[in-house]
């Protein structure tokens, strides 16, 4: 199994050790004892940056590891990785603007059910309770917009097995994602739309 690095702490560079690196779909497909890469998941996508000489293009969740995809072939041993950081900050800051919309929308009777944190697709899937509310754009973006005022921090905390993420004074999620230090990291959120479709309600949103 893969350490996860980021579970525990924001570094973007580490020293690696490489296990294994073998050719797969034209690309190089390396395992690490340890990571800082976010591989593709929870609705957010992959981590991408350097190993060594050899850029890493992709990151898979693929059974009990890790697999990093390189662009060129790696010796095993003990390399330089770098993940990229401006990418890795507006992934967190798609993430945890989900998490945000979650907590608002579920506090009006709906339950958060799906999400994906992509770039120009950023969503929010809800199912009903027994009495939920009517949700639109406008509340939506005040609330939001209030909590980045209060600039709440972060919060992780790792138990049996499982890494709850929370900011301030709201609960924590279940998440094993990456997210911001500090709400005002998150900038601008724009809540795009609200449809609803089928009894599932969808609130999409985009990051100045």
């Amino acid at each position: 199994m893969t350490l996860r690095l980021y579970y525990e702490h924001d570094l973007l560079t580490a020293q690696v050790e490489l296990l294994s690196c073998i050719p797969r779909d034209g690309l190089f497909a390396a395992t690490l004892h340890a990571t800082p890469f976010h591989p593709q998941g929870g609705g957010q996508p992959s981590d991408t940056g350097w190993i060594g000489a050899a850029q890493v293009l992709r990151v898979a969740q693929e059974d009990e590891q890790i697999v990093h995809y390189l662009s060129l072939p790696l010796t095993p041993g003990s390399h330089a990785a770098r993940v990229d950081e401006p990418q890795r900050l507006f992934n967190s800051r798609m993430h945890s603007a989900g998490h945000l919309i979650g907590h608002f929308v579920q506090s009006r009777g709906w339950t958060p059910i799906k999400a994906h944190h992509w770039p120009g697709e950023g969503r929010v899937s809800f199912k009903p309770d027994e009495q939920p509310g009517e949700i639109d754009c406008a509340e939506v973006q005040n609330a939001l917009e209030q909590w980045i005022g209060e600039d709440w921090p972060r919060h992780i905390s790792l138990a049996a097995g499982t890494r709850q993420v929370g900011f301030g004074p709201l609960p924590a999620y279940g998440c094993g994602g990456t997210h911001v230090q500090h709400l005002q990291q998150l900038g601008r959120v724009n809540i795009d739309s609200i449809s609803q479709k089928k009894g599932t309600l969808s609130v999409s949103y985009s990051l100045d």
